[in-house]
């Protein structure tokens, strides 16, 4: 790693940057964005939600919102933090004192989602231990918190196949082996056919009328979060195993970026590639498991008059926002450490694209697993299907203890939801880190205690949700945080862009960043960062709030109080935009000015005399007489 020899020390505004340390290798740049963007949301949250919205016509929309927000915002991201090679509060102060609290609200979203996000990585984490240890108890019915409605694959198998080694219509209900027919009596039918009930006008699926709740389940809440009988209103006591996973993981992410990109830029070379090897492992076994082509047909099979449901779109762009991570200011702060002349158009397309193929990639590993479990238990596709952490914490656990070496496929799949986990945090943490040391540059020589003070308050803000009740606390924040808020925020910064500062000059700048691009792919950029982006982000906000439901986790309703607290934190993340315009006011800036770069916008390097740089003394008049304008 060296220093950006580009960088130059030219203002007052901008002497800091001479001292910014760069990324290696640009191909550090891509591998940090990529374990960026691909995380979680990947493996849980897609899948799902393609199954859920029509299969393989799902993914037309996904593409479309791809092409026409996530990547828009993305690349305009990556070309601001470039340009000045600074983090996101001092350049959207820069480009227009209007957005001076833009980048505090970037600042806010990214530092609740670091908070709670490395919770669901220390989970993980547990689970890796416990798989590592052999005690892979989420497959048992005989803990002490086990109701009696608990039940698991491998009972269900131990019933249906008796000594003979013949399939009986047998399974496990009640915590002992029961026939299917009694089982309808039972619930007030009467048996049909050894495997549905008769309600005297129809047939349904024996098991869509009992109660049974998955070992693994009751593992999750009770052994991993000790819910226990907790409430919003009784938070219950301290879970001490999951204090200890997450002090565990912070320390790591600590020591993984203790000198921001100069560590973080080789960390990254496993955090960001490791994953598709334990994807592709998962994949391989899967689909040579019983039941795996029905579960991959389930997955993708496309239902297209689903395309004209608004719900479809909806979950479509919302999944771009969520699985992208755009408008927390990380991908500014990671841009902002890349050599000026990088190319970061190629960039933002290889990345963006490549997080497409892996949420398809990643549905077929996850839906041949499964289509497996259903064909074991006998039920359907749609009866183990999930999302969040329900599919990772639950359904695939569950599916991973009948296959066979489950505790090898254990350690695999959880290491590798922890080094997905893991390395999304980096840019969190370096986007936190970048705010402190830009705002107080003398610490950028101690870069490693203000990483230090950044993991430790994040740890301490943590603890609450390793309280029995803490998972409450945890949907709250995921509700609020990255969901309505940041679409405002990635449509202020394409309007900072575009409308304030001047789409032909975002063009001139990136023309000065050598990324010479045709007519065609200007239009393109000009039709999104103007148009696409603004009006697809109204519209879904839109969606939202006419979709709106409050939060809830597994039927327990948050009271009212608690709804508006997490109202509150997503208008937290908000406030300082208004805040920002209130100071910028306060400091003198009136009309044209409010709305004009200041002398700190500029190029990170100093720019040939042949192309003089109109950035350093921002007057209308010189931005007109070079055609600037729109």
């Amino acid at each position: 790693m060296q220093e950006n020899g580009n960088a130059v020390a030219s203002g007052d505004d901008n002497t800091e940057t001479a001292q910014r340390a760069s990324w290696g290798r640009p191909l550090e740049f891509i591998l940090a964005c990529l374990g960026y963007a691909v995380g979680l949301g990947n493996v849980w949250r897609f899948p799902y939600l393609c199954y859920r919205n029509g299969g393989g016509a799902f993914l037309i929309p996904f593409f479309l919102m791809l092409i026409l927000v996530g990547l828009p915002i993305f690349y305009l991201e990556l070309y601001i933090g470039q340009f000045t090679a600074l983090g996101p509060l001092k350049a959207f102060n820069a480009i227009s004192p209007f957005f001076t609290g833009l980048g505090y609200c970037t600042l806010m979203v990214i530092s609740m989602i670091s908070i709670y996000y490395m919770i669901i990585v220390a989970w993980t984490i547990f689970y890796t231990f416990m798989s590592i240890g052999g005690d892979l108890g989420w497959g048992s019915c005989e803990n002490d918190y086990n109701s009696l409605y608990c039940y698991s694959g491998a009972y269900d198998s131990e019933c249906r196949v008796n000594n003979t080694g013949n399939y009986t219509d047998l399974t496990y209900y009640l915590q002992k082996c029961i026939s299917i027919g009694e089982i309808c009596q039972l619930t007030g039918f009467e048996p049909y056919d050894g495997s549905s009930c008769w309600t005297g006008n129809e047939t349904i699926p024996w098991y869509r009328n009992v109660n049974r709740t998955l070992a693994s389940e009751e593992y999750y809440n009770e052994r991993v979060l000790g819910r226990g009988d907790s409430t919003w209103e009784n938070w219950g006591s301290i879970q001490w195993h999951l204090v200890g996973c997450l002090f565990f993981c912070w320390v790591v992410a600590f020591l993984c970026v203790i000198k921001g990109v100069q560590s973080a830029g080789k960390v990254v070379y496993f955090t960001a590639l490791f994953p598709y090897v334990m994807l592709t492992a998962l994949l391989i076994r899967g689909v040579t498991l019983d039941g795996a082509g029905e579960g991959i047909l389930f997955y993708l099979t496309p239902k297209w008059e689903t395309l004209l449901e608004a719900r479809v779109w909806g979950d479509a762009a919302s999944q771009i926002f969520y699985s992208f991570g755009v408008a927390c200011g990380s991908l500014v702060t990671l841009a902002s450490y890349n050599n000026f002349h990088n190319n970061c158009h190629f960039d933002a397309v290889f990345v963006s694209l490549t997080n497409f193929m892996t949420s398809i990639y990643a549905g077929f590993a996850i839906f041949s697993v499964l289509g497996f479990q259903a064909e074991l238990m006998g039920v359907g596709v749609d009866d183990v299907a999930e999302q969040g952490p329900g599919l990772a914490f639950v359904v695939y656990p569950e599916a991973l203890l009948q296959m066979p070496i489950p505790r090898l496929w254990c350690i695999l799949f959880f290491f590798m939801m922890f080094i997905l986990g893991l390395g999304s945090q980096f840019a969190g943490i370096e986007a936190i880190n970048t705010a402190i040391v830009d705002r107080w540059p003398q610490f950028r020589n101690r870069y490693w205690m203000v990483t230090a003070f950044t993991c430790f308050t994040c740890f301490i803000l943590g603890l609450p949700m390793c309280f029995s009740g803490g998972v409450y606390l945890f949907t709250l924040l995921d509700w609020n945080t990255a969901s309505w808020a940041i679409l405002l925020i990635g449509l202020a910064e394409c309007t900072a862009v575009s409308w304030c500062y001047g789409i032909n000059r975002a063009m001139r700048d990136l023309a000065s960043m050598d990324m010479k691009l045709n007519v065609v792919i200007q239009f393109y950029w000009k039709f999104v960062w103007m148009i696409s982006v603004p009006v697809v982000s109204l519209g879904i906000l839109i969606f939202l709030f006419i979709e709106w439901q409050p939060p809830s986790y597994e039927g327990y309703e948050f009271p009212l109080y608690a709804d508006l607290l997490g109202w509150g934190i997503g208008l937290s993340t908000l406030m300082f935009f208004p805040v920002g315009v209130c100071w910028a006011l306060y400091k003198g800036y009136r009309g044209k000015e409010l709305f004009q770069p200041t002398e700190v916008w500029k190029p990170a390097v100093k720019l040939s005399d042949q192309s003089p740089d109109p950035r350093r003394n921002p007057r209308p008049s010189e931005y007109d007489n070079l055609g600037y304008m729109m």
